[in-house]
């Protein structure tokens, strides 16, 4: 090796070691978002099959709860023959200085309380 290219190493690593831990940082966090939008997507479709049901408010709640990202809401609407359930959440992002990012998921279930009242007993 020439005298000259003496270091050339040390002084690629210094530039490329940083933007790889950059790198999986960003990854890391597309990864989080990923896995809470589908926590939204599942609670919501859990809370409207329940909802459908018929089954009662705090049951659907704790559904919610239980598969959502922490301190999502929930919004439950009836009508026309049908149940919709929305599942917000406002997750951080594991990143200094990352802005809070807002997901959502809606479900929709056909409510079966008026499908027997169609269909009859």
């Amino acid at each position: 090796m020439a005298r000259r290219d003496r270091g050339a190493v040390t002084a690629v690593l210094a530039v490329a070691l940083p933007s790889l831990v950059v790198l999986l940082g960003v990854v890391l966090a597309v990864g989080q978002l990923m896995l809470a939008q589908l926590g939204c997507v599942d609670a919501a479709r859990a809370a409207a099959r329940l909802a459908a049901r018929g089954e009662p408010a705090g049951r659907v709640s704790a559904a919610v709860a239980a598969a959502a990202p922490a301190g999502a809401d929930m919004t439950l609407t009836r009508g026309g023959g049908e149940v919709r359930v929305t599942v917000t959440a406002e997750v951080r992002l594991p990143l200094p200085a990352a802005p809070a990012v807002a997901l959502a998921a809606t479900a929709v279930a056909a409510d079966e309380s008026v499908l027997t009242d169609v269909v009859g007993p």
